[in-house]
């Protein structure tokens, strides 16, 4: 029964995660919809019987692939991350770290936002399962941080807390992945939740991000 129920959570998470995605990918398609009828690209596909609008949406979403493929800007790529259970104190070679060995028990990361600065060896495990953490120190603005939370709230597979040895004022990391931004405005920050949470990146694609340590 416990491992059906698991089975079940776990599936329902997936869910979540995946009509997130498919909701951001209508906006998307929604968006690029209304730009192309306001720039008069309809009156093109008219003229071509229709063929027009289709063969552009099939070279926009190869566009759309490529851009997923490639690295976000400005972000750091690691590899070769250990990911053993440990219970000695680790020293990760980033900061905040991205991967390695960690702590058993995860930081819950299904939205969550603490206001502490949390066990960086219980985030590390949260990554191992595909969620992205968000990290901030005294450098950031009091309105980016307050955004940053409610992002995360609406979002499953995150999670945000401070963290005072980063240099730069905002820090979103993932499994092997990393990138620092100034501002919670910054359209990099969207970006790297759509693509790296459950992303491709994950080791353990589904496993629980509730259950574990909440503080």
């Amino acid at each position: 029964m416990g491992s059906s129920r698991i089975k079940a959570q776990r599936a329902e998470r997936r869910a979540k995660v995946e009509e997130m995605r498919r909701a951001q990918e209508a906006r998307d398609r929604r968006n690029r919809m209304i730009t192309w009828i306001s720039s008069g690209v309809i009156v093109a596909g008219v003229i071509g019987g229709g063929w027009y609008l289709v063969d552009r949406s099939q070279d926009q979403n190869a566009a759309e692939e490529r851009a997923a493929a490639a690295p976000i800007k400005g972000e750091r790529t690691f590899k070769d991350l250990s990911q053993n259970h440990v219970t000695k104190p680790v020293d990760y070679k980033m900061s905040p770290a991205v991967g390695g060995d960690h702590d058993q028990v995860w930081m819950n990361c299904n939205g969550d936002v603490y206001d502490r600065e949390i066990a960086e060896m219980n985030a590390v495990h949260s990554l191992e399962h595909g969620a992205v953490w968000i990290t901030y120190n005294d450098k950031a603005a009091d309105t980016d941080v307050s955004a940053l939370k409610d992002k995360v709230q609406g979002t499953p597979y995150t999670l945000m807390s401070p963290y005072a040895d980063q240099s730069s004022p905002i820090t979103l990391s993932a499994w092997g992945r990393q990138l620092a931004v100034n501002s919670a405005s910054d359209p990099r920050v969207d970006t790297f939740l759509t693509k790296y949470v459950q992303g491709d990146q994950t080791p353990e694609p589904g496993a629980a991000c509730t259950g574990g340590k909440s503080a």
